[in-house]
């Protein structure tokens, strides 16, 4: 409970810094001066239009994606699964692609830079979503034919990860300069495209999930000792590990297609969790979410002021973060199985 404490208290001064950080000048001063509403037109445009949406898309994405993560973890026993290493992000990056080649989505923006964009973004993020449920729909039923084994769902991600992984290269074959540039434009992970209108919506699917994790933190704490323990005390294993995986997917995928691929939240906070305050559910799902969002706002805010007045996307800094540690979590799980959460035996 403290340290969940201490991550909130984190999470809130990392949201003052983010508002106050930027190409724009402002101070906290004049975020004080906002709420109690004597602050000047200018700054009340770039932070209620521009930076508070963009801050409370990095708290609700990186809560979802970590929280995400955690429960798929916990539900096969294993510390390298995570929503994105299973192939979502991946179908949700071909539905992007597709509607921007063979929908029409991509175009050139004639500005300064000359820089392709997705002009209809509406029908990239519908696609995407489709698309990435397509994948957990090929996920689920390869798991429900062979059982729903953690090892089969491990097995069904890898070959949808293939399978869409396929598909955005022949995407990326067919389409021309500027299709391709726009393909690359979208799978930058990128906060920026933030609005008041998709952050509506991912509250109202994030809190209902939350709420079903949280119903649910005892039969997920009965699994971590293996399904057949788990069967004695009468959870329904097959039931259980798909529904959960079936939220998590969903919540991957809506934020994905609206933020676009943000690789290795769901991967790094749930791992560095796990080491602090150890496995209990109770207390792992809801310090993942807090310490998620504050992950996702703290490299969102290094990607803002890095090299500004440039913004680079936040996803590039989270691959960063999370390719090394994979690699990390990997060579130690083939150095040492000794927590059966992480590596169940046979």
């Amino acid at each position: 409970m403290l340290f969940l404490f201490v991550l909130t208290v984190l999470l809130a001064a990392m949201s003052l810094l983010s508002l106050a950080s930027g190409s724009a000048d402002i101070h906290l001063s004049d975020i004080f001066r906002l709420l109690k509403g004597e602050s000047s037109d200018f700054v009340y445009q770039i932070i209620w239009n521009i930076r508070l949406p963009r801050l409370i898309g990095g708290v609700l994405s990186g809560a979802s994606l970590a929280i995400a993560g955690a429960v798929v973890q916990s539900l096969l026993r294993n510390l390298l699964a995570s929503p994105y290493t299973l192939g979502i992000s991946g179908a949700a990056a071909f539905g992007a692609s597709f509607a921007i080649v063979v929908l029409g989505a991509g175009s050139a923006y004639a500005g300064s830079n000359d820089m392709a964009m997705v002009n209809n973004p509406y029908v990239v993020t519908l696609s995407a979503f489709i698309w990435s449920l397509a994948g957990v729909g090929v996920i689920l039923l390869l798991s429900k034919y062979k059982g729903a084994t953690s090892e089969m769902i491990i097995l069904s991600g890898i070959i949808v990860s293939s399978l869409f992984g396929a598909g955005i290269s022949a995407m990326q074959y067919f389409a021309d300069n500027v299709q391709l540039a726009s393909i690359v434009f979208w799978s930058f992970g990128d906060l920026g495209r933030a609005s008041w209108e998709n952050l509506l919506i991912l509250s109202l699917l994030l809190l209902p999930i939350l709420l079903f994790f949280g119903w649910h933190v005892w039969t997920y704490k009965a699994m971590q000792s293996g399904d057949e323990h788990a069967k004695s005390l009468g959870v329904r294993v097959q039931s259980v590990r798909l529904s959960g995986m079936l939220c998590a997917a969903l919540l991957t995928a809506v934020v994905v297609s609206f933020y676009g691929v943000i690789a290795f939240v769901g991967l790094v906070v749930p791992h560095i969790i796990r080491r602090m305050i150890g496995s209990d559910e109770q207390f792992l799902l809801p310090a993942s979410a807090v310490f998620g969002g504050f992950f996702l706002l703290l490299s969102d805010t290094l990607a803002r002021t890095l090299i500004s007045p440039v913004v680079l996307p936040v996803g590039i800094l989270t691959s960063f973060v999370g390719a090394p540690l994979f690699l990390f979590l990997l060579i130690r799980g083939f150095a040492g199985k000794k927590n059966h959460i992480y590596f169940p035996k046979k």
